[in-house]
C-alpha cells in the first residue's frame, strides 16, 4: 500500500501535467486544512489525501464543507485514479 506522500507526489506530477497550479500544504494557519489546494481551469479544488482505510477528522470535514459552501470543490481521494475521475467529471465527461 502507497503512502499518503507517495500518493500526494503521482497527483501533484499529473495535476501539474494538465496544467495545475497546485499547492502542498505543509504548515498553514489553520489545522485542518486539504493537503493540496489546486486552481484547474479557474476552478478552487482542496485535496484531502488519504490511504486507503484513511480517516478524515472532523476539522477536515469542517474544512472541506467550507470549501463547496464557498463554491468551489473538495473531495477526500485515495489515489491518482480518483483525481483523474474527478477531472474528468469537471471536463463533463462524466
Amino acid at each position: 500500500m502507497k503512502s499518503e506522500q507517495l500518493i500526494q507526489r503521482d497527483i501533484i506530477k499529473y495535476l501539474e501535467s494538465i496544467g495545475c497550479y497546485v499547492i502542498k500544504t505543509i504548515a498553514t494557519n489553520r489545522s485542518g486544512v486539504s493537503d493540496l489546494i489546486v486552481c484547474y481551469n479557474g476552478i478552487f479544488i482542496a485535496l484531502e489525501v488519504k490511504k486507503q482505510g484513511g480517516k478524515v477528522s472532523k476539522l477536515q470535514e469542517v474544512h472541506i464543507r467550507k470549501v463547496k459552501e464557498a463554491g468551489g470543490v473538495a473531495k477526500v481521494v485515495y489515489s491518482l485514479d480518483d483525481v483523474k475521475e474527478l477531472i474528468e467529471v469537471l471536463n463533463g465527461k462524466r
